[in-house]
């Protein structure tokens, strides 16, 4: 996605994949009472948290945004940041509870949870090593119903990249949705920021799928609910910003840049957004409980 901002007399291309910062780009600032035609926002605190929402309304909001009629929610992990007491499980349920939002009914068939990118590539790998901590159940349910009853069914992949097995990850996830025929999907991805601040420290949470890639302009396969057939909510975390930031330079153009602590940062968010989606997922469920399932 391509964005234009005004630095001295001169224009620049800046890259993002949230849509608080394309409302920023566009009126100036997300706490503006001016919306746009077609698009609605509003800030809240949550739990200790900021959550701004983004809602694209309709056709007139989408071309102002160049983001598709849908719910954009983000929640600035500040808090997390600074080590605050309870600062993760505040945050977890938070996202469990933007999650439950957006989710459409859980029509017995279960949830898809795929992880995309390049684990092999650290400010890629946040979908691969959210996986790790999500509690995969679907086939628990079906060899142990008494035992699990109390879980719905949930089932975890990683799709890979296209350079390493020649699939695209909609090809795969296609494929997979046509033969569990889950309710939903959850996928997760790295995005790219035009904020250093947004780096590590931000998730979004859309009701209107992903296009893999893209932020970094190698885009692929759309994932949403026309695609794959069944509704789509995609998590992603900025893990890298468009070079263009912090220079004019022709050298610059197609560069992003990551920061030094990249490898604990994916990490924690990814950590955090596998507990925030076990908690939306089951009902009850702490993060005790989570921490006994995954050990």
């Amino acid at each position: 996605l391509v964005l234009w901002r005004q630095r001295t007399t001169m224009e620049r291309k800046i890259r993002t994949d949230l849509a608080v910062e394309q409302r920023e780009l566009v009126r100036g600032s997300a706490a503006e009472t001016t919306e746009l035609p077609g698009v609605r926002a509003r800030e809240d605190m949550r739990k200790g948290y900021k959550v701004t929402t983004v809602d694209v309304l309709d056709e007139e909001g989408s071309k102002a945004l160049c983001k598709p009629v849908g719910r954009y929610t983000t929640i600035e992990l500040d808090a997390l940041i600074q080590r605050a007491e309870n600062a993760f499980v505040d945050a977890a349920e938070l996202l469990a509870e933007l999650l439950r939002e957006v989710l459409r009914p859980d029509m017995g068939a279960g949830t898809l949870v795929a992880g995309l990118g390049n684990d092999a590539i650290t400010p890629d790998a946040l979908g691969p090593l959210a996986i790790e901590s999500v509690m995969a159940t679907r086939h628990l349910k079906s060899r142990m119903p008494e035992q699990f009853e109390a879980f719905r069914p949930v089932a975890a992949v990683r799709t890979g990249v296209l350079g390493s097995t020649g699939i695209e990850s909609a090809e795969v996830l296609r494929a997979i949705c046509e033969s569990i025929s889950p309710s939903r999907v959850v996928a997760i991805d790295a995005l790219a920021s035009g904020s250093l601040d947004r780096l590590c420290r931000t998730i979004q949470i859309t009701d209107v799928g992903i296009v893999p890639g893209s932020g970094v302009g190698n885009n692929r396969a759309e994932l949403c609910e026309r695609t794959l057939g069944v509704p789509v909510v995609a998590i992603g975390v900025p893990t890298v910003v468009d070079a263009a930031v912090f220079s004019d330079e022709e050298s610059a153009k197609g560069m992003f840049v990551t920061p030094r602590d990249i490898d604990s940062s994916v990490r924690d968010t990814a950590k955090l957004i596998g507990y925030g989606i076990n908690l939306a997922m089951h009902d009850g469920l702490t993060i005790g409980d989570v921490d006994m399932f995954l050990s």
